[in-house]
């Protein structure tokens, strides 16, 4: 059962005090119910004493034990006898279902697109296909050849020249990253990733026990040159993971001459790169850049999950064959392979995947241009990034107030990414992930609901000076 120090846990907890003249005690479990129900808190966690946690954070024990009993009258922590206050999730309707609105919550916290009627025309084509190969074993940690010559021919194509046994399938982008880190990165390790970035990248890293780095990501900047050139010769990280093309929540893209200049500091340092290119295809046009690895050795992840929908549980790892042997003698003590059914509906999707990227292409152009009306319409203060593509705008609202927000919007039916569930150590209390992927119906609802949610906020915060405002925005 995993424990959290007082330390670890004020860390996540971030800036929770509140403004507003709400007991410290209902600030306090509404603050860890949110880590909770994000994720950030594992279930099952074991949470600091009360003692202890009231010392941390200079806090009277009676607050504390009211935060705690709070959150178990909630259902969101048990009392084991010798294990302490437990995380956990409630039982029966206390936590609807967050993937449809009938459960009586909007999930908007997503990036993701709903299928297009060609995954089924796919499964019909897989479907035929099927028996002619049902004469092999099923269990290949590599995946089919035909499939794997598929994604080759299309890295070729983009400028980066590649071989069958250079591709490997996964069980998705998500299972590739963990098992990169599973099989590269030793307990200890350092490794660089961006500031903000993909949460479930950072879970998979520090649960094999990576020394986290980091370098900033903006919307009006990007990657900062500066800290690059510093933090590769400081900290000699053993890998660098990092989001190049509309990056996972900023959207940004990233340079040629800076992608040129990363690959050359992570080669002088010995540094292996990982590059994320599972949204490198959903730019508003089709000239999507080159991967990553034309400019040295990269070890590239890619899938559809986010082109062509997440059901469709596979993706691939692209890097040098001596890499993808290593990779699947680690695998085996995970899974044993890819569904054979799976990779040839992805076969025939691939082979029809400049025509489905079309589609997406004008179905996200349309997206953007609602939510960004929507968002400068109803929320005129908040700052509302330009992007090129993706799937999300990460949107400074100006205070740091995400957190609340985003309980405040459960209660309005609208669950919503809070900026510090793509940091760490509570960071990035200024900005929300929004996704401009959904269905216009499920985005008017979703901004309605998130603008009750604020004006609840407004009108509960006081008013700040002048000053204070200006910097909560740079």
């Amino acid at each position: 059962m995993p424990s959290l120090t007082p330390r670890r846990l004020a860390a996540q907890l971030g800036d929770w005090r509140p403004t507003n003249g709400d007991p410290l005690y209902a600030a306090l479990a509404d603050r860890v119910r949110l880590l909770i129900l994000d994720g950030r808190i594992t279930l099952g966690a074991r949470l600091p004493a009360e003692r202890q946690l009231a010392q941390h954070e200079d806090l009277s024990r009676t607050t504390v034990a009211g935060a705690y009993a709070r959150l178990r009258e909630l259902g969101f922590l048990q009392s084991v006898r010798g294990s302490g206050s437990v995380a956990r999730l409630p039982d029966g309707p206390g936590i609807p279902e967050p993937t449809a609105t009938t459960a009586g919550l909007l999930e908007f916290s997503k990036a993701t697109l709903t299928a297009i009627p060609l995954v089924a025309d796919a499964a019909r084509d897989a479907a035929a296909m099927l028996p002619q190969h049902l004469g092999l074993a099923g269990f290949d940690l590599y995946g089919l050849t035909e499939l794997r010559e598929e994604i080759a021919d299309r890295y070729t194509r983009r400028g980066l020249p590649t071989t069958v046994d250079e591709v490997m399938v996964t069980l998705g982008a998500q299972h590739a990253i963990a098992l990169v880190a599973r099989a590269l990165v030793a307990r200890g390790d350092r490794v660089l990733v961006e500031s903000p970035s993909y949460p479930h990248a950072l879970e998979a890293f520090q649960q094999v026990g990576a020394r986290l780095v980091t370098v900033p990501v903006t919307t009006e900047n990007g990657w900062d040159d500066e800290a690059l050139e510093q933090v590769f010769p400081r900290t000699a990280p053993a890998l660098a993971y990092l989001m190049p093309d509309f990056h996972n929540p900023t959207t940004r893209t990233m340079p040629a001459a800076q992608r040129a200049r990363v690959v050359a500091l992570a080669e002088r340092h010995g540094t292996t790169i990982v590059a994320d290119e599972t949204m490198s295809d959903l730019g508003f046009d089709s000239d999507a850049p080159p991967p990553l690895g034309v400019h040295g050795t990269v070890i590239t992840i890619g899938s559809v999950g986010k082109s062509v929908w997440g059901g469709i549980r596979l993706g691939w790892i692209r890097a040098e064959r001596s890499t993808i042997t290593r990779l699947a003698l680690a695998r085996t003590s995970n899974d044993l392979g890819n569904p054979t059914l799976e990779q040839l509906m992805l076969l025939r999707l691939l082979q029809q995947y400049d025509r489905v990227l079309d589609s997406r292409r004008e179905q996200l152009r349309a997206g953007h241009a609602l939510l960004t009306g929507l968002l400068r319409e109803r929320f005129p203060t908040w700052r509302v990034p330009e992007v090129a593509g993706g799937l999300t705008l990460w949107v400074n609202i100006g205070a740091p107030l995400a957190s609340q927000l985003a309980l405040a919007a459960r209660t309005h039916g609208v669950l919503i990414g809070a900026g510090p569930r793509f940091g760490l150590d509570g960071a990035f209390e200024r900005y929300l992930r929004l996704p401009f992927c959904y269905p216009e119906p499920d985005t008017r609802a979703a901004i309605d609901g998130l603008e009750r949610a604020w004006h609840d906020i407004a009108a509960h915060e006081p008013s700040r000076p002048v000053d204070e405002l200006l910097d909560t925005v740079v």
